[in-house]
């Protein structure tokens, strides 16, 4: 009996300290972009939150400047076919 009392307070225990683990992470989600009003806030996350948080900013914006580049390339082409046309008359 003292066995199982025992072991069911090692799994709460577990299961608690798991929690406080997650809590932790809360801290990088508040951060969404590093800025000079945020440094500090920056600067006290630990370097593998920094490290994510820096390598999802990149993606993002890897992610917007293809957007970009794509607008750019579409209206490059109206142009110069626009170009072409106007030159043929």
């Amino acid at each position: 009996m003292i066995i199982l009392f025992l072991i069911l307070i090692f799994f709460y225990l577990r299961n608690f300290l798991k929690l406080n683990r997650k809590k932790k992470g809360f801290k990088a989600e508040k951060l969404k972009t590093l800025n000079k009003s945020n440094l500090y806030d920056w600067m006290n996350l630990t370097k593998k939150e920094r490290y994510n948080l820096s390598k999802e900013e990149s993606l993002n914006y890897l992610g917007k400047r293809k957007l970009l580049l794509e607008e750019i390339r579409k209206e490059y082409k109206k142009i110069s076919r626009g170009n072409s046309k106007k030159n043929l008359k």
